[in-house]
This record gives C-alpha cells, sequence and structure tokens, in this order.
C-alpha cells in the first residue's frame, strides 16, 4: 500500500455512511495529495459517489471525519464544500440547455453591484479561465447548441469560475468521443501541473492507467487500499475490484458466422420526437453469426434506428427486411414474431413494468400464448418453472423470489431478466441498446459472453453502444452514426480509434477511406 510523508489536502477518515440497513461507505479512509490525480475505482455501488459526495456535503457519515488543509471541517451543504474550495461535476450534467454559458456559470452567485449582473465582466473571467486550462468555449453560445464535449468544459469552467483547488469528477468520460476524451484528459494533466488537485470517479481501467496518480480501489463500500498507478496493472486492479480475473474477448472466433444475411435497411428515414427527418436514407446489412456495433456519440439517430427496427416508431420511406421478410412498419408483436430480441437501452422504463414480479416480467411478451394461459387464467405454475429456468440459466443472484416485484433489484440483475426473455425467444436478430449502460464490470462481462455466444449460434447482433471500447472488443464490424447517417462502417480489423472518433463528429473527409468497406458506406 502507498505511503506518503506529503500532508493531504483532503483526509477522509473513518467514513461510514449508511442508507437504512444498507451500508454504503465502512469505515473508509481517502487522502488527496495537492497537484494529483486521484482515481477512485470500483463497481457500480461499491460506493465510489458516495463517498465523494460525502466529501461534497451532499451526505452526511454516520461516523469518521473530513480534513481539508488541515483543518478538520463539517460540511453541511455544497455550499460549504465550495467555501473550502472544492467543487464536484457530476456524470449527467446540471446545465440549462435554453440558457448562455456564462449564464449557466453564473448562476446563484451574488452579484458585486447591487441588483444588476455584470455579465461582461463575467464573460471576461470565464474566457481567462478559458485560455489558463486550455478549455475553449464561447461564453455567449447557447448550451443546449454544445456539443456533449463543450458542455463537460461549461461545466468544468463553473467548477473553476468558483475559485476551487479541489476538483471532484464522477465518470466525466461517459459520453465523450476518444478525441473529446484525448482533450479532456490533456486538460486535466494541465490543471494539475497548476496546482489543482482532482479526485477522478470511475470505473474503467484504462481511464485509471491513463491519467492517474494513485487509485483507490473500493468494493461493497470498503476500501481496499491505495495504490500508485505506475506501480499495478488493470489485472490486478480489476480482481481487487470484483474479486476475481476478468475475461476478455478480443480474439472471439466467428468460426460459425453464416454470411447469410439475416437483416437488410434500405434507404430507411423516420422522423425523431420533434418531427423533424433524423434518419436519412439510412442503409445497412447484417448477417447471421456477426455483432455490427454502431458507434456515435448519444443522439445520433441510434435510438430511432433502433425503435424503427422494432415497430416503436414507423418509418417514412425505405424498408426493413428480416429473414426474407418486408416487417418496415409492422407492430411491434409482428416483428418479434418473426425472429427479433430487442434489449432496449431503458430497461427500467421500456424492457421492465417494476411492480410486477420476476416471473411476470418473463412472460410479458407471450402470457397470452401456450402453455402461460388457460381459457380464463394465467397458469402461474408454468410461468413459475419458466422463471425458475431462467434464473438458473442466467445466473440472476441475490432476489428475494421469483414473485418479488422487480423495482428492489440491482441494475445487475435487471439486465439479466431482460437478456432472459429476450434471448430464450431463440432470435434470428438481436438489437442490443446499450446493453451494458450503467453496469460494473463482472455484469458487463456477462452480458458480453452471453452476445457472443448468440453470434456463434448463427443470430445476427447489432450492438448499438455508446461505449467504444464495448464496440471494439466483441463486434466483428463497426458502422459510425452521425447524426442519422452511417458515415462508414469497418471490418474490426481495420478499425482505427482515431478515425473512428473523426467520423463520429462527423470529419469523414479526414478519414482513410481505403479501409472502408465498398457497399456499406451509403
Amino acid at each position: 500500500m502507498e505511503q506518503s510523508n506529503t500532508s493531504p489536502i483532503v483526509l477522509l477518515n473513518g467514513i461510514t455512511c449508511k442508507f437504512g440497513d444498507l451500508v454504503a461507505n465502512d469505515n473508509v479512509k481517502f487522502d488527496l495529495i495537492k497537484g494529483e490525480i486521484h482515481a477512485l475505482l470500483g463497481e457500480n455501488g461499491a460506493g465510489k459517489s458516495t463517498l465523494m459526495s460525502v466529501l461534497y456535503g451532499l451526505y452526511k457519515p454516520v461516523t469518521g471525519e473530513i480534513l481539508v488543509k488541515g483543518n478538520r471541517v463539517n460540511l453541511k451543504s455544497p455550499l460549504d464544500a465550495i467555501e473550502l474550495g472544492i467543487a464536484m461535476v457530476h456524470q449527467h450534467f446540471l446545465l440549462t440547455l435554453s440558457h448562455t454559458v456564462v449564464e449557466n456559470i453564473i448562476v446563484g452567485l451574488k452579484p458585486k453591484r447591487p441588483v444588476f449582473l455584470d455579465i461582461s465582466s463575467a464573460e471576461d473571467k470565464i474566457i481567462e479561465l478559458s485560455k489558463k486550462y486550455g478549455l475553449k468555449v464561447d461564453p455567449r453560445a447557447i448550451v443546449g447548441n454544445l456539443s456533449v464535449g463543450e458542455q463537460q468544459r461549461v461545466e468544468i469552467l463553473k467548477a473553476l469560475y468558483r475559485d476551487i483547488d479541489i476538483l471532484i469528477l464522477d465518470e466525466p468520460t461517459s459520453m465523450l468521443t476518444p478525441q473529446e476524451e484525448k482533450s479532456l484528459f490533456e486538460t486535466l494533466q494541465s490543471m494539475v501541473a497548476q496546482g489543482l488537485s482532482i479526485i477522478f470517479i470511475t470505473h474503467k481501467l484504462q481511464e485509471v492507467m491513463a491519467v492517474s496518480t494513485r487509485v483507490t480501489v473500493l468494493r461493497n463500500g470498503k476500501s481496499l487500499g491505495t495504490f500508485r498507478t505506475s506501480d499495478t496493472n488493470e489485472s490486478s486492479l480489476a480482481q481487487l475490484m470484483i474479486g476475481r480475473t476478468i475475461t476478455r474477448h478480443a480474439e472471439h472466433s466467428r468460426a460459425k458466422k453464416s454470411g447469410k444475411l439475416v437483416m437488410e435497411i434500405k434507404n430507411i428515414s423516420a422522423l425523431n420526437n420533434s418531427k423533424i427527418v433524423f434518419l436519412k436514407d439510412l442503409s445497412m446489412e447484417l448477417a447471421g453469426g456477426e455483432i455490427l456495433g454502431i458507434a456515435g456519440v448519444d443522439g445520433n439517430g441510434q435510438s430511432e434506428l433502433a425503435e424503427v427496427i422494432s415497430g416503436l416508431r414507423k418509418a417514412i420511406n425505405g424498408q426493413v427486411i428480416m429473414d426474407g421478410r418486408d416487417i418496415t412498419n409492422q407492430s411491434p408483436h409482428s416483428i418479434r414474431e418473426n425472429g427479433l430480441a430487442y434489449i432496449p437501452e431503458d430497461r427500467m422504463d421500456t424492457g421492465l413494468i417494476l411492480e410486477y414480479s420476476l416471473a411476470e416480467n418473463l412472460v410479458l411478451d407471450r402470457y397470452s400464448s401456450e402453455p402461460y394461459s388457460g381459457r380464463l387464467f394465467l397458469k402461474y405454475s408454468d410461468i413459475n418453472k419458466f422463471a425458475e429456468k431462467i434464473i438458473m440459466d442466467f445466473d440472476i443472484r441475490g432476489v428475494p423470489g421469483i414473485n418479488s416485484p422487480v423495482r428492489s433489484m440491482s441494475g445487475g440483475n435487471l439486465q439479466k431478466i431482460v437478456l432472459g426473455r429476450e434471448l430464450s425467444r431463440n432470435p434470428k436478430v438481436l438489437i442490443a441498446h446499450n446493453p451494458t449502460r450503467g453496469l460494473d464490470i463482472g455484469a458487463t462481462e456477462y452480458v458480453h459472453k452471453q452476445l457472443l455466444k448468440q453470434a456463434d449460434n448463427g443470430v445476427g447482433v447489432l450492438l448499438i453502444s455508446l461505449d467504444l471500447d464495448e464496440i471494439l472488443e466483441i463486434s466483428d464490424r463497426i458502422a459510425v452514426l452521425y447524426e442519422g447517417k452511417i458515415m462508414g462502417t469497418f471490418d474490426r480489423e481495420y478499425a482505427n480509434i482515431d478515425e473512428i472518433g473523426l467520423l463520429m463528429g462527423g470529419k469523414k473527409d479526414t478519414v482513410d477511406s481505403t479501409k472502408v468497406i465498398e457497399g456499406y458506406d451509403k
């Protein structure tokens, strides 16, 4: 374990935080040295965000002490933390999209002159901070018109504007392109070089290795130690994080790939929820036994594409052909009966009915058919047998029982319930939309194994994901979606993360066209 003779700028000592009977942090010790990036690593639910919410004044610990700059403090709210020079940038930005950058940054601050806000002076200070830390942004821009990466800069500038010297970043790369991620890391290095100290919350091992000086690992609310990043590696950290070795799938075999097309999308166009044409003459093909990964920054047509294929959104022109049949604009039930399985983006709102039991959620799509439906009533004995089989087959652990509502179950178990229901259909085509979003590394590994198993069994898998690492790890081909269009499609062996990142940002003319598969760039 790393020991330091340098006095920490922050010391959390013996922190225990509870929510009812749930112990989120159990006697945790954490320190931050001035001028370092200290990664806080752990699975979802390990207690990372809770611990930092204690430091930010959002939660009150049951026991323990907090020292900031050598002084013991009692943080009653985020205002107390900000007064001490601590700010936190949350995973989901707290910005008003209809307002300007400067308005978002100065909101909540007392004006120096009574009645009037000095917008001009605020803009000057923002420009000065932008230049100092390499956070280029236009103070007068409307936040809703900015990219996700630019919005993140606004959140960081909002913190820096308050003259803080301790910055907490909670999963800061979850919505960024590779180029934006690289730019963020360069900005963080610039910040620590100028005296800031940063706590970097993440569950991604490669981020820890790329950006941090030290790393503290949490599991089940307990600290398993603090280490110099240069003295450890991804494998060791993974074992600490989940208690076992993680299997990588980079060399998976596609020996069973059939080559037969199981889905063709021909010149599909569709409206988004604002009645604007958002899918624009989009075409792609999917073969049985392959995983086709769809990469792109969120909001570029991923949801519309999945919903058009599954029958949840109407196409205004074009065709979706599955297993030789035109399924364009058919009902979701008819499309599912033709061989589609669908893991939706939002398992809570779209994939499950939270008030229903585990068993009931597993038969949502087949409760009216044999063997689960009788003349008048559902056959709960058959439903329960099916549920018990799915629990065994999909390793659903720690649930109260098959008749318990799913609302209180973990994200990993909820996703396994959706997987169990969808994959038990023996599909021809599987759409998996952000299938591991919000899951920890162990649950993510399990989902990847299930997707690979489907492909090995001849199913065509369309993997739509905001996690580019996920796409690169298990896809056979990768298509990049930008503003409702396919910018290019690559065989994985030719895929270059920088080129994919450029396409994700809409910069097609800078990409080596020889690597784009002929006939797919439509």
